[in-house]
């Protein structure tokens, strides 16, 4: 183990118990439905067809969930954090997901905000894994959209 990562995780177990912290609002607009339909060929017309998906349930079109899922890459980067620079990164991964639940659909022209707070820090060799609670909040509405743990790996020299 490297003094960077077992410094890391010092810091990253500090912030165990933490209020969830919230990052920027984003609009997810039908462009970026529709791109994400072509780019995953799940053409699915609740996601594309506003004419037949306005005779459903959802009222309209809706994001995908796996769009909101892979959102929280861009949304979670404006989260402010309490961690101060860490020395000696090499690298940060995307580990895994736990407990993944898609709440709430996202009806097209909501803007969405992730918040996160750290949950779990382990320590294996020269790299730390922090698994942090997201949520992905819908603006105007008490039901989040999103609830899922998400598990970085960051690798120290």
């Amino acid at each position: 183990m490297s003094e960077n990562a077992q410094a890391a995780y010092d810091a990253i177990n500090a912030l165990i118990g933490s209020e969830p912290v919230a990052g920027d609002w984003f609009t997810i607009d039908q462009d970026r439905i529709q791109a994400f339909a072509d780019a995953t060929l799940d053409h699915q017309f609740i996601h594309l067809d506003p004419e037949r998906a306005a005779q459903t349930p959802f009222g309209g079109t809706i994001a995908h969930g796996f769009l909101t899922l892979s959102l929280l890459v861009h949304l979670s980067a404006s989260i402010p954090t309490d961690l101060p620079k860490l020395e000696g990164v090499l690298m940060g991964v995307n580990y895994g997901m736990n407990k993944v639940r898609f709440v709430n659909p996202v009806p097209t022209g909501s803007r969405v905000r992730a918040t996160a707070s750290t949950v779990a820090v382990t320590i294996k060799g020269n790299a730390v894994d922090q698994t942090r609670a997201m949520t992905v909040e819908i603006e105007g509405v008490e039901k989040p959209a999103l609830v899922a743990e998400w598990i970085g790996r960051t690798v120290f020299a």
